[in-house]
């Protein structure tokens, strides 16, 4: 079973010629309204990829909060711990150009009063893997992290966006190749690279780091081991919900019983699936579409150190 601590956001996305620089204004003829936040995206990646997936977070007495419930419910993932409050729903203003890059600032909301104690003890143990991101309080995120990891629990951590993390709070570290930089500095580290950033937070924490890569695919350093895995040839339409897509169908080749080559593969899959479709919960494939291109990507291979 995969439990998701995290941001619920309604996305609004403007599709525009060229992202904005600093001080201009770009006109583009509508916008759009989609569910979001990283929370929540991870959440539906992981049921639609197969898992079991039960969410706890924080929505606003509004029309939005009450929508981004009803789009978790469609995909299968409890919601019972995903409460009121009196702040609104989070919102994502996303710009996407027409290369399929976006840009994008959260008002966070009521995801600033998300509580670790939403997660029940039940639902954490050794058959738990539990999902986190930096969309909510570091300091509830790292005491459900330990209270986890007592119960036995397995936690991937989704350092997006990047901040200082502790290192026993995970047993797989998430980022991209910015925020694993950007990690690594909080963590006393002086990497210039991701890759070297990686080795060193794996190396540092004993745990498994993996970097992704865009267009490149991923690594992986862990304490037995470097591995690599390749994209899908495709053309991106919109790379929202990319990195969500990877976490949450690499989470569920975990929880099924997958080694982390295999959960590499079936992240990097989900995540280029991902790219082809706008917005960030739409673009997010069921397990079927994901197998379906499985076999267009080779198997993560080995790196050397």
């Amino acid at each position: 079973m995969i439990v998701v601590f995290g941001s619920l956001n309604m996305d609004l996305i403007v599709a525009v010629p060229a992202l904005p620089r600093a001080g201009q204004t770009v006109l583009a003829p509508t916008y759009r309204t989609a569910a979001g936040g990283k929370g929540a995206n991870q959440a539906v990646a992981a049921a639609r990829a197969g898992a079991q997936v039960r969410m706890a977070g924080r929505i606003g007495r509004d029309a939005y909060g009450d929508a981004l419930l009803e789009c978790l419910a469609a995909d299968g993932v409890d919601a019972t711990a995903v409460k009121e409050c009196d702040q609104p729903t989070g919102l994502a203003l996303i710009a996407v150009d027409g290369a399929g890059e976006n840009q994008i600032v959260v008002a966070s909301g009521a995801n600033l009063a998300a509580g670790a104690a939403q997660v029940p003890d039940a639902w954490l143990g050794p058959e738990t893997i539990l999902v986190l991101q930096l969309e909510v309080p570091y300091a509830e995120n790292w005491d459900l992290a330990r209270r986890a990891r007592r119960a036995g629990a397995r936690v991937v951590l989704n350092a997006a966006p990047a901040g200082p993390v502790p290192i026993d709070v995970f047993d797989v570290l998430i980022v991209n190749q910015i925020e694993a930089i950007q990690v690594a500095r909080h963590a006393g580290l002086d990497d210039r690279r991701a890759p070297a950033a990686a080795r060193s937070l794996s190396h540092m924490s004993g745990k498994t780091v993996v970097v992704t890569i865009g267009a490149k695919g991923a690594i992986a350093c862990a304490p037995d081991g470097s591995w690599s895995i390749g994209v899908l040839p495709i053309t991106p339409v919109d790379t929202t919900g990319a990195g969500d897509a990877f976490v949450g169908a690499f989470a569920a080749a975990l929880d099924a019983g997958g080694d982390l080559g295999s959960a590499l593969r079936r992240g990097s899959v989900a995540g280029g699936l991902a790219c082809l479709t706008p917005g960030a919960q739409p673009s997010l494939p069921t397990a079927a579409a994901i197998a379906a291109r499985l076999g267009e990507l080779p198997a993560a291979c080995r790196r050397r150190r």
